[in-house]
C-alpha cells in the first residue's frame, strides 16, 4: 500500500470541516435583487422567460423589499417599466417626477429607509420608443446613432430626480462616455454627495440579454453594439473601468458574469474600490429552463453559479435568485452543493 503523507481528502471529510476551510463563501449582504416596476398594471404580471420573476406593481414592490430588507439583502436595483403609449423618442418618462421609476424609489425608500439599499438603473432604453440607451442623431452620413453627449446630459437629470425621490445608489449601463463624470458632477452641486455610484464599466453586448428585454417590454430597434462591449476585447474593458474609476464611481460592474469571469477577475485586479457583478437574465433562464426539464439539479446549479462569480472577485452580485438565496440561508438551505 502506498503510504501518502499528504491526503488534502482529510478537509473535505465532512459538511462542517468543509464549511470550515471554504474559501469562498456567498452571503445575503453581498447579494442586490433586480426588480421590475411596471406603470397601468394592477397585479404582478409574471414574466414568460424568467420563471419565478414578475413585473411588480408598486405595492408588490414595496412587499418584495422589505422582504429584501429583512433578509439582510445588499439592496433592490430597481427598474422601471412604463406604459407603451408613455414611450418617446427621448424617454421623458424617465426625468418626469410622476414617472414609474421615481415614483418606485420614492416608495421603496419610506418601506426600507436605510435598513437595505435603494438602487436605480440609469439608462433610458426602457423609456424610448426605439429601445435604444439614449438619444438618437442622425450623421452626415445618413446613419442613425445614439448621441453620446446629448444622452449623457439627460442621464445626470434622470440622477438628479432619483437622488431626489431617495436613492442611495444610481447604476449608469448606457455605456455612454463620460456618463460617470457628468453624473457625479451632476449629484455633487446638487448637494447629493452622498449618493453613491455603481458603474456599469464593462457591459458587453450579449446574447444573454433577451429574457430582460421582455421584462423591461424593450421597443429595441436594431442591436447595441456601438456602445456595448465587444465580447473578444478585455484590455478595452479593463480602460472603461479604469475611466470609469478615474471619473468617480465608486464601484464598478462587469455584466453579464457567468462568459466574463475572467474579466471579472482582472477586473478585482485592477482596481481598489469594489467590483461587482450581474448574474443576468439569461444566465437565470437557462439554469431555470434546464432544471424544468429535470436535466440538473436546481438549488446546486444556483449554488454553483454565485460561487463562481463570487470566486471570480465580485464582491457584490446582482442576481433573481437573491431573494431566495438568503431565505434559503436562513433554513439552513443554500448551502454549497456537494456532487462528484
Amino acid at each position: 500500500m502506498v503510504e501518502l503523507t499528504h491526503r488534502p481528502r482529510r478537509l473535505r471529510t465532512t459538511p462542517v470541516l468543509r464549511a470550515m476551510v471554504a474559501e469562498t463563501s456567498v452571503e445575503p449582504r453581498q447579494l442586490v435583487l433586480p426588480v421590475f416596476v411596471a406603470d397601468g398594471i394592477d397585479e404582478p404580471r409574471p414574466i414568460g422567460s424568467m420563471p419565478g420573476v414578475v413585473q411588480h406593481t408598486l405595492d408588490s414592490l414595496r412587499a418584495t423589499a422589505a422582504a429584501a430588507a429583512e433578509a439582510g439583502l445588499a439592496g433592490v436595483m430597481l427598474f422601471g417599466v412604463p406604459k407603451p403609449e408613455d414611450k418617446d423618442p427621448t424617454g421623458s418618462q424617465a426625468l418626469a417626477e410622476d414617472g414609474i421609476l421615481n415614483r418606485a424609489i420614492a416608495a421603496v425608500r419610506a418601506e426600507v429607509g436605510d435598513t437595505t439599499l435603494v438602487m436605480s438603473d440609469v439608462c433610458l432604453d426602457e423609456f424610448t420608443d426605439h429601445g435604444h440607451c439614449g438619444v438618437l442623431t442622425t450623421m452626415a452620413t445618413g446613419a442613425v446613432v445614439v448621441d453620446n453627449d446629448a444622452t449623457v446630459e439627460l442621464y445626470a437629470e434622470m440622477a438628479r430626480a432619483h437622488a431626489a425621490a431617495g436613492v442611495h445608489l444610481v447604476a449608469p449601463s448606457g455605456m455612454m462616455d463620460g456618463q460617470v463624470g457628468a453624473i457625479r458632477a451632476a449629484l455633487d452641486a446638487d448637494g447629493a454627495q452622498d449618493v453613491a455610484i455603481l458603474a456599469y464599466a464593462a457591459k458587453f453586448a450579449s446574447s444573454f440579454y433577451g429574457p430582460f428585454r421582455e421584462a423591461v417590454a424593450s421597443s429595441l430597434q436594431g442591436d447595441r453594439r456601438a456602445y456595448q462591449q465587444d465580447g473578444g476585447n478585455v484590455r478595452e474593458a479593463l480602460r472603461e473601468v479604469a475611466l470609469d474609476v478615474e471619473q468617480g464611481a465608486d464601484l464598478v460592474m462587469v455584466k453579464p458574469a457567468l462568459p466574463y469571469l475572467d474579466v471579472i477577475a482582472r477586473v478585482r485586479d485592477l482596481v481598489d474600490v469594489p467590483v461587482a457583478a450581474y448574474n443576468i437574465s439569461g444566465e437565470y433562464a437557462m439554469v431555470e429552463a434546464a432544471a424544468a426539464h429535470g436535466w440538473i439539479d436546481r438549488e446546486a446549479a444556483i449554488s454553483e453559479t454565485l460561487t463562481s462569480i463570487r470566486r471570480a472577485g465580485a464582491d457584490v452580485v446582482l442576481t433573481y435568485w437573491a431573494l431566495e438565496w438568503a431565505l434559503g440561508r436562513e433554513q439552513g438551505r443554500g448551502r454549497r452543493a456537494g456532487g462528484r
